[in-house]
């Protein structure tokens, strides 16, 4: 089996499992955003007085953080409520962040695990060697009752990557590259195994970058074999025990796709559809009007670093908005440490609440008919960031950052000793 399997059937109390096959699983965390109000009325529709536990559920406000309106405050306080009255042990207010980073960091996200949300990008936890996926307010609801939730024994893709990177290429150039193959429905209901030398290099934040994008495909769950940097984290942060699942010797993947990440420059996908992808070096060069690094797939340490880099001692373009949203209190915090923070105000940039904010047109950023956004997030399609005909371009931290001083889409260069050049 593949470990995908073994997970689903340890969780589900069987020996094995096959592809197709319908199981039902316990799950091992359970999280709902404050998009989700609706899964506490479902849950009391459904007959539900407590809980099935307090310590495997968590709230995360991110979505509306600090709440942008009446009726996102008013979500938040009756949220609120029915955490106090069901005495969650984990609630992460609007001052905590993105819900699959405060997640990790506190210790809830293991290999093994089974982490269901009220989000699509729940695929991101893949990078931990867990399978994550997203549903709906009705299937949280059962979840809530119950602990457990009917999964599909999906076909695994496997998706190798191979090589070293050239310089100024980051993970969110290769999983643009590969959603550039594979297509936005090539993965439908399906799990993706992202294997290969690189993986096996990367460390936690670009594995989570990848990871947090295989919904892009329609992928169902995404997954990425544990090394040594994943285990080390985790056994830093686990509030339970683990067990790091292998795939069995002579697996058949159900399709196969190789990727030499060598090959690859920087990479962006162009409006108004995630897999409508390039090089940057072939796009027309755009004037931006708002540059955004942050959110759920851009806004890791590793990720400000990379744009601090850039902008450091130097300033914005004149008609430029730079907007960067950490993905953490945690990540902002070890931000302000290592002046990255003080690097974006001195060029110009706006600092925002650790959270989602513009990346689903909600607040801290929207777009205005006709403007034009390059951004670290993971979605281009219309009225995704505000107005259904802004223009919304997808690329790495890095592109982000050099577009941002530059004006207009750039691509990010470097000396011969890597120090960063616009």
């Amino acid at each position: 089996m593949h470990a995908i399997e073994k997970i689903l059937a340890k969780n589900s109390g069987k020996e094995s499992v096959s592809t197709g096959e319908i199981v039902v699983a316990k799950i091992d965390f359970a999280e709902v955003n404050d998009l989700y109000l609706q899964t506490i009325y479902s849950f009391w529709e459904m007959g539900g007085d407590r809980v099935w536990d307090n310590e495997r559920l968590a709230f995360v406000f991110d979505h509306y953080a600090p709440a942008p309106t009446i009726k996102s405050a008013q979500i938040h306080k009756e949220m609120r409520e029915f955490r106090a009255d069901q005495n969650l042990k984990y609630h992460f207010d609007t001052n905590m962040g993105v819900c699959h980073q405060v997640m990790p960091e506190a210790g809830v996200i293991y290999p093994g695990a089974i982490v269901v949300a009220t989000d699509s990008h729940t695929t991101t936890h893949g990078a931990f060697g867990a399978i994550g996926t997203g549903v709906g307010a009705t299937e949280m609801a059962t979840i809530m009752l119950s602990g457990e939730l009917w999964f599909r024994v999906p076909e695994i893709i496997e998706v190798r990557l191979d090589g070293k990177p050239q310089e100024g290429v980051l993970p969110k150039d290769v999983i643009l590259a590969v959603l550039g193959r594979i297509k936005a429905d090539g993965a439908v209901y399906k799990a993706i195994d992202f294997t290969g030398s690189y993986v096996d290099s990367l460390g936690v934040a670009g594995r989570m970058t990848i990871c947090n994008m295989a919904v892009e495909m329609g992928a169902k769950t995404a997954y990425m074999q544990p090394n040594q940097e994943v285990i080390d984290y985790v056994t830093q942060r686990a509030v339970r025990p683990f067990e790091v699942q292998h795939t069995d010797d002579g697996f058949e993947y159900s399709e196969s796709h190789y990727f030499d990440v060598s090959s690859l420059t920087p990479q962006i996908a162009v409006p108004s559809s995630v897999d409508n992808v390039f090089p940057i070096g072939e796009v027309e060069r755009v004037r931006v009007d708002q540059c955004l690094v942050g959110t759920c797939t851009g806004g890791r340490l590793e990720d400000l670093k990379t744009a601090a880099d850039i902008v450091r001692g130097k300033r914005i373009a004149e008609h430029v908005r730079f907007i960067v949203i950490p993905a953490s209190n945690e990540v902002m915090k070890k931000a302000m440490e290592l002046g990255y923070i003080s690097d974006f105000m001195d060029a110009g940039a706006t600092i925002s609440t650790p959270g989602c904010g513009p990346c689903l047109g909600a607040h801290e950023g929207i777009l205005a008919e006709g403007e034009v956004c390059v951004t670290a997030s993971n979605r281009n399609f219309p009225g995704r960031m505000g107005h259904r005909d802004a223009k919304i371009y997808l690329a790495s931290p890095a592109v982000v950052a050099a577009s941002a001083l530059a004006g207009y889409l750039e691509q990010p260069k470097s000396d011969k000793k890597g120090a960063w050049l616009v």
